[in-house]
């Protein structure tokens, strides 16, 4: 009786946030992986690669450290137009006072040029890999959240109710093994091997945030990057996207399915989904019209070739009709191009996510 006591006066501090639509369906979302999330932890490290100018969140309120012209897939997920979730935006970590009670709400630890490898983003300077964010992870449940819920049992029961997403291994290709030279992942692994090397990392960083506490998951897979800017940039010669980049993610992808349905089977209590964002990636490339876009291998705001060679910088002017282009920069998709992915998972019809959707995902 105490326990659940404890676990609905947290509730009361935070826990419960409805918006107009609804109220939320978990207490919490904690949020890992790279720039395709990062609400802006990288303003705070000593790292080039931060979005925390004009014109970035120029449909937003305004820059945050978001890589996007407005709300990032995740942002859908909680609180965003579609309000899914109805959770409000779990603020970046290192944004966060030391014992303040927001942190109930989840928060969100993705690093802008972070991957499942250490050394992974070195190329950009600072930034928090996949393995510092757990540690950060571990930090805030033994530390801050045992402090705000009292009661080892209400811990426990916030941590398996509440939200994992993760979201990363793209710069694990496009700033590691794409980049012979500065890594030399390329010349050391094949395709196949290097894929296997990043799911078994990834398998035991997953069961490392298990054993803290995270029982529902959602891993999002990686989209066709040889569809970005960037990549259409340093390969001129490809026609449409360059398929011998996507032929380096599609084993990712498919290990990464495999592996979650492993996890499912061997660790109690526990549920993983992952999230197919390649296949409907690859639909808006081909199929463009369907959703509305006019622009699908260029940069909205961006220079050079596709306007992948230099990414969008300080004061420059974007498109004006960004909700019809695919891409935001040389990196990163619009906010029209996040809702579409967000849907595919967390909707009445969503077919992205297996073997349940999201919204399935938060009713166990």
């Amino acid at each position: 009786m105490e326990k659940r006591l404890n676990l609905f006066m947290a509730v009361l501090q935070g826990l419960l946030f409805c918006t107009t639509t609804r109220c939320a369906t978990v207490p919490a979302m904690f949020i890992f992986g790279d720039s395709l999330i990062d609400s802006g932890n990288n303003n705070y490290i000593a790292s080039v690669t931060r979005a925390n100018y004009y014109p970035y969140g120029i449909d937003f309120i305004g820059p945050t450290g978001r890589f996007c012209n407005g709300l990032t897939v995740t942002d859908y997920a909680g609180f965003g137009e579609a309000k899914y979730l109805g959770l409000p935006f779990p603020p970046p970590y290192l944004s966060v006072p030391s014992g303040a009670a927001m942190i109930m709400g989840g928060v969100n630890y993705g690093s802008a040029a972070a991957g499942i490898l250490d050394e992974t983003g070195n190329n950009y300077g600072s930034k928090i890999s996949l393995n510092e964010q757990i540690e950060l992870f571990g930090k805030t449940v033994e530390i801050q959240l045992t402090t705000l819920l009292l009661d080892p049992e209400a811990l426990s029961d916030y941590l398996s109710s509440s939200l994992f997403i993760v979201t990363i291994g793209s710069n694990d290709y496009i700033n590691n093994y794409l980049l012979p030279e500065f890594y030399s992942t390329s010349r050391i692994y094949s395709g196949e091997d290097f894929a296997k090397l990043l799911v078994d990392n990834l398998s035991q960083q997953l069961m490392r945030m298990y054993n803290i506490g995270a029982r529902k998951m959602l891993l999002v897979g990686i989209g066709p990057l040889g569809c970005i800017p960037n990549q259409l940039a340093m390969n001129p010669n490809a026609t449409g996207c360059v398929e011998v980049v996507n032929d380096l993610v599609r084993p990712f992808n498919q290990n990464l399915k495999q592996a979650m349905l492993k996890l499912n089977s061997t660790l109690p209590g526990s549920f993983f989904v992952f999230h197919n964002i390649y296949d409907t990636f690859i639909d808006m490339v081909q199929n463009s019209s369907k959703y509305g876009f006019l622009v699908t291998n260029q940069a909205c705001c961006g220079h050079g070739r596709y306007g992948g060679q230099l990414s969008c910088l300080p004061m420059e002017r974007p498109c004006s009709n960004r909700d019809q282009y695919l891409f935001w920069d040389s990196f990163h998709p619009t906010q029209a191009a996040n809702a579409i992915m967000s849907n595919g998972c967390f909707s009445a019809t969503a077919t992205d996510c297996f073997p349940i959707t999201g919204d399935q995902l938060v009713e166990i």
